[in-house]
């Protein structure tokens, strides 16, 4: 039975004919994990307490950021430096105080990942990277779970429920990951700051839908967001009877190597390949005639620069090599490292011999060698 407190609290809930006592009632028994307490984890997070989920979990390793504040709406100032899953769980209690709230200050990885989301009924992917997409999705479809899945990037989003027991999953839709070097991250092609709040949102009401059981999820249906024409658009998914996964004759039955899987981490750099920011400070004193190369956009540029560095974004390399002496000893880099590495294969392709990136990109270079040049 509600207390009266939880009366008032859920009334807007309990006058709906699709929810009322008996909906609010399964909000607090369902158990909701949240992966990732970031841009579509923050408002998916703040809703599903605010509507009385009964328990929320929430999976996340990484510290609070200033950078994070313009979309993580979870955390704020104050909390900068301090592990997001605490500043997540102090603002949910603070939101709802009858929600119980887990966290685990962890890495997901395919070692513990049956474990975290075994002992809950549905599981939100606020997740960034493909690696974890890849992770959630094969222990959603081995346990049976519902997978809530959204994705932002610059302007647009996407929205889908991967539900293996009545439709596609998410190895229906991306039967193999993109190259690593072909879609940057949000941290280096952005996102508009608001964009996450609508996509989380919409991961929210799509988890309370499955949780009480009215309305038509997006079991089977893709939903597309361009925020910049303010249009929404759905594709119909099928489900692949020769997926590895979900298909008829499955050939995934535990989790794998997901960085692996997606080509992340498995490059061995070794000597030649990349050079830190502390040995690139040491090698510009005494060569002269190094030549840094900045494959960012124009209006990176603008907001921060390595002194010296020759701007050639990397959409235009290829048709800008004749500006390169044949001759020259060359470093590339970009915001964080992923870009200036393509550009490096680039070059080196083009006949170009002694070419490096700079490990962690200016970035790195802001945080140990030059504090004076801005970071974003």
């Amino acid at each position: 039975m509600l207390s009266h407190e939880e009366l008032l609290r859920y009334s807007r809930h309990l006058t709906l004919p699709d929810v009322g006592l008996q909906g609010q009632a399964k909000l607090g028994e369902a158990r909701v994990l949240l992966v990732g307490a970031g841009g579509l984890g923050s408002p998916a997070a703040l809703y599903l307490a605010a509507a009385g989920v009964g328990t929320l979990g929430i999976v996340d390793f990484d510290l609070v950021d200033r950078s994070n504040l313009q979309r993580q709406i979870l955390h704020g100032t104050s909390d900068i430096g301090t592990p997001k899953t605490d500043s997540a769980r102090a603002r949910l209690r603070e939101i709802n105080p009858h929600v119980q709230v887990q966290t685990f200050g962890v890495q997901l990885t395919s070692a513990n990942a049956l474990e975290i989301l075994g002992s809950f009924d549905f599981v939100v992917d606020g997740s960034d990277n493909f690696p974890t997409r890849y992770l959630v999705n094969d222990a959603c479809v081995l346990l049976g779970k519902p997978n809530i899945y959204g994705a932002v990037f610059r302007f647009d989003g996407q929205v889908s429920v991967f539900d293996a027991k009545r439709g596609p999953c998410y190895r229906c839709l991306y039967a193999e990951p993109p190259p690593p070097d072909l879609v940057p991250s949000c941290a280096e092609g952005g996102v508009l700051g608001v964009l996450p709040g609508i996509i989380g949102s919409l991961q929210a009401l799509e988890a309370i839908k499955l949780i009480v059981g009215f309305g038509q999820p997006l079991v089977g249906r893709l939903l597309l967001f361009d925020g910049r024409r303010m249009q929404f658009r759905e594709l119909t998914l099928a489900k692949d009877p020769e997926c590895p996964v979900c298909g008829t004759h499955p050939t995934v039955a535990a989790l794998i190597d997901y960085e692996a899987f997606c080509g992340v981490g498995s490059r061995e750099p070794g000597a030649g390949v990349e050079i830190s920011a502390r040995d690139l400070q040491h090698e510009r004193s005494h060569k002269p005639n190094l030549l840094l190369v900045d494959v960012r956009e124009p209006r990176e540029a603008e907001i921060a620069s390595i002194s010296g560095a020759r701007l050639i974004p990397l959409r235009e390399l290829p048709g800008r090599l004749s500006e390169i002496p044949s001759h020259a000893e060359i470093v590339t880099h970009c915001h964080h490292g992923q870009r200036s590495l393509k550009a490096r294969e680039i070059l080196v392709g083009a006949g170009f011999a002694h070419v490096r990136s700079l490990a962690g990109g200016i970035d790195a270079w802001a945080r140990e060698v030059d504090p004076q040049v801005p970071r974003y």
